[in-house]
């Protein structure tokens, strides 16, 4: 069983910057896809990165590309969300995962990930 435990959302203005750190303790992280999604008010979650287990291959949505870097250090069981020019409309919840599948290749579907965090709040102002 992984556990996942998303930090370092917050209050930022236009422009500004966050990173996001997913914190997973159980099986081994190093074998799985990690992916960051969000989901804002009123609105269906949606695919924001993806990061493959060894950290070669990523992938990102239209709305993250230029502007966010998934990364990831095995070692500490952890995956990170750079974001940087922040927009109001990037004000959501955001959440990390897991594709416990081993050595899955990377995906932006939220049904092919099994372990999700609680979620941390990023919220944008203008």
């Amino acid at each position: 069983q992984v556990q996942l435990v998303e930090s370092g959302g917050g209050l930022v203005q236009a422009g500004g910057s966050l990173k996001l750190s997913c914190a997973s303790s159980g099986r081994t992280f190093s074998n799985f896809a990690m992916g960051w999604f969000r989901q804002a008010p009123g609105k269906e979650r949606e695919f924001v990165a993806v990061i493959s287990w060894r950290g070669i291959s990523t992938r990102y949505a239209d709305s993250a590309k230029g502007r966010f870097t998934i990364s990831r250090d095995n070692a500490k069981n952890t995956v990170y969300l750079q974001m940087n020019s922040l927009k109001p409309e990037d004000t959501a919840v955001y959440y990390c995962a897991a594709r416990e599948m081993a050595y899955a290749s990377i995906s932006s579907r939220a049904a092919e990930y099994d372990t999700w965090g609680q979620g941390t709040q990023v919220t944008v102002s203008s």
